[in-house]
């Protein structure tokens, strides 16, 4: 990949070949969800009235400057909100970058932008809302009586518990006056459409995003259960809000202007994924697109199939390239401070010492925006010499594991994998290779 760091093998034949397999898988999963190739397609036909383009995540920007490329001669208007670093020039739609995963002040400003750009519109008006991964830490708008230290604090609660992205939004959209629907119900009479890049396990509308757009099926008695499962402590303003359960977001049926596409997938990015390996001779075998859990879990789980594999030729015979997406978890334990990580290099850390060494196994985790958890990785690289490397260099690879130091262990090994910004996200793409 463009920017990549590293250095862990041109020692043989083999070692290179397993690297360009892994390098073009990946760059191929990204192209997949990139909104310049995919997003025209999707354009509906132009409307009697206005044309509002309204937005967040971190695809924002880019699909935004997509739809102006689409119809550069209609009169759009309208403001995204992408994080920092993910704008790209527009000249109709504006563009505003906040703060990700932790919302800011711009988080709020954005919110309330979009949310004043859908007002007083018309039926014979069209309001496009482009939504991508991202989209609910970016657009932050507390309900009534909550305020943005109130939403930062319950975020990074939730960050650092180990709750799903679903459990997650289920919390964020009843903390909200945007999320959860609200959106596309102050949209109203106007037509909402909405353009979407899936981010989450299983592509649920409502939780991508916090899904702005679309009826939210969840209820103040879910948030609530969700805190009280993890233990989570919450400001006192968020508790007193959470039991009363006034102002419930829009529910099933009760959005009818509204319609939602999705244009981008963690499938489809594992499906052009695949076909990248099978173009260098290496068949593949999709294990899913939403697999979750905590990182550490899930790679003892891929070490074993990657094993019977190699030894067995079960589920398939080698040369096999094992596929997988969706989002993992890391839950940060008490006691010392955490160092340095994301959940794919955490995940490949912890594939390493289940591995301890099999010979003809690399494997390659990233995020397919480009950064891992708030790192400047996508993720990192590992093969059958790892954790011997790192030994030889005085590393405890068990010790940076414990330390969720997983970001400084591939550092120092040169292991990372820097893509930048890629402007788009289909969430986490996991690729092991057994020859």
């Amino acid at each position: 990949m463009p920017g990549q760091n590293g250095t862990w093998g041109e020692k043989t034949a083999g070692e290179k070949a397993a690297r360009d397999v892994l390098d073009a898988v990946l760059r191929r999963a990204i192209a997949a969800a990139d909104p310049r190739e995919i997003l025209p397609r999707h354009l509906p036909p132009l409307p009697k009235g206005r044309v509002v383009v309204v937005g967040c995540g971190k695809s924002a920007a880019l699909m935004a400057a997509a739809v102006e490329e689409a119809w550069p001669e209609v009169p759009l208007e309208g403001v995204v909100v992408t994080r920092y670093g993910h704008a790209v020039p527009t000249r109709r739609i504006r563009v505003i970058e906040a703060a990700h995963p932790v919302p800011d002040e711009n988080s709020l400003r954005g919110a309330r932008e979009v949310l004043a750009a859908v007002q007083g519109l018309g039926p014979d008006d069209l309001v496009l809302a482009l939504i991508s991964g991202g989209g609910s830490a970016l657009l932050t708008l507390p309900a009534p009586g909550l305020t943005l230290e109130d939403k930062r604090a319950v975020n990074a609660a939730l960050l650092a518990s180990g709750a799903t992205i679903h459990e997650m939004n289920v919390v964020r959209k009843h903390l909200s006056a945007i999320k959860g629907g609200r959106l596309a119900a102050a949209a109203a009479p106007a037509r909402v459409i909405t353009l979407a890049i899936s981010d989450v396990p299983g592509d649920d509308p409502a939780i991508i995003a916090s899904g702005p757009t679309v009826p939210d099926p969840s209820t103040f008695a879910e948030a609530r259960a969700i805190i009280a499962c993890y233990r989570l402590e919450m400001p006192e303003a968020v508790r007193r809000h959470l039991e009363r359960g006034e102002g419930e977001t829009p529910k099933p049926g009760s959005l009818p202007h509204a319609s939602f596409t999705l244009i981008a997938t963690p499938m489809m990015a594992l499906r052009a994924a695949r076909e990248a390996a099978q173009a260098h001779g290496v068949p593949a075998l999709i294990l899913g697109d939403a697999l979750e859990g905590e990182s550490q879990a899930l790679a003892l789980a891929l070490a074993g199939i990657a094993r019977s594999v190699r030894r067995h030729g079960e589920p398939a015979p080698a040369p096999c390239l094992l596929l997988s997406g969706g989002e993992t978890t890391v839950t940060l334990r008490g006691g010392e401070k955490p160092g340095r990580g994301g959940r794919n290099t955490e995940f490949l850390l912890a594939l390493a010492l289940a591995l301890e060494g099999e010979p003809g196994i690399w494997a390659l985790a990233a995020d397919t925006d480009g950064i891992d958890g708030t790192e400047d990785a996508a993720g990192a690289i590992i093969g059958p010499d790892t954790l011997a490397r790192a030994r030889a260099q005085g590393l405890d690879p068990r010790r940076f594991l414990e330390r969720h130091d997983s970001y400084s262990f591939f550092e120092a090994l040169s292991g990372l994998v820097r893509t930048g910004p890629t402007l788009t996200n289909v969430n986490d793409i996991r690729a092991i290779l057994i020859t």
